[in-house]
């Protein structure tokens, strides 16, 4: 008799992780990782303490959400490197790392910044660094990336591209194409070039911009209140 009526306890309980799931990577699409555990229990029509029997944290959750998704940047990485062309290679991830993070501010914040998440997202953040700096090594190498770029420019275009989504998305949810268009342009070498006025970050740079940089507000409102 117990296990008969454990089994829809089970069946229950998977389907409200899952409704929790979808309803916080909805939320955190649109409003970045500002919305608590709370927000998301309103926004998923559940109980908030069905939310935090799920996930204990608000780091948890976002762990849950969230390494698949700097695991697809990844891949991507990837799949750019294969490509025979490392100019053409390049530009293809470039544009579309740019519409993940365009269409995707949650994980745009959580992609740029080391204030939220765990383990799980640092491990993920840390597979990305070293394919996209083959990326654009390769496309350095083979000269029509201007050399001065560098691949801790790499978070830049990802943010500027979001800001542009965050600036004027509701007008026209493809514009960042429009900058993004530009930015790549201004990324080939060309014989008349000047040199850029102001140095790339180094690697501490970023290390030291990524653990600074707290979009949601300091630990990321992860209080039950």
């Amino acid at each position: 008799m117990s296990e008969t009526t454990d089994r829809p306890l089970r069946k229950d309980a998977e389907r409200n992780r899952k409704r929790i799931l979808e309803a916080a990577r909805d939320l955190f699409a649109g409003k970045g990782l500002e919305p608590n555990l709370n927000d998301v229990a309103h926004h998923a029509g559940v109980g908030v303490g069905t939310v935090y029997r799920r996930f204990a944290s608000k780091d948890e959750l976002l762990e849950a959400i969230f390494e698949d998704g700097l695991n697809q940047l990844t891949d991507l990485a990837g799949t750019a490197l294969q490509q025979p062309d490392p100019w053409q290679g390049f530009v293809w991830y470039v544009e579309q790392m740019c519409e993940i993070t365009a269409t995707d501010r949650g994980l745009r914040e959580i992609a740029f910044s080391k204030s939220y998440g765990g383990d799980r997202v640092t491990a993920a953040q840390e597979r990305l660094i070293p394919l996209q700096k083959r990326l654009v090594e390769r496309a350095r190498s083979d000269g029509r990336l201007r050399p001065e770029l560098s691949d801790t420019d790499m978070p830049i275009f990802g943010l500027l591209a979001g800001t542009v989504s965050e600036f004027a998305g509701h007008l026209d949810a493809e514009l960042w194409r429009r900058y993004v268009a530009i930015l790549i342009d201004g990324m080939r070498c060309r014989s008349d070039q000047l040199p850029l006025p102001v140095a790339a970050l180094d690697d501490d740079g970023v290390e030291c911009a990524m653990r600074s940089w707290e979009p949601a507000g300091p630990c990321g409102d992860r209080s039950r209140e």
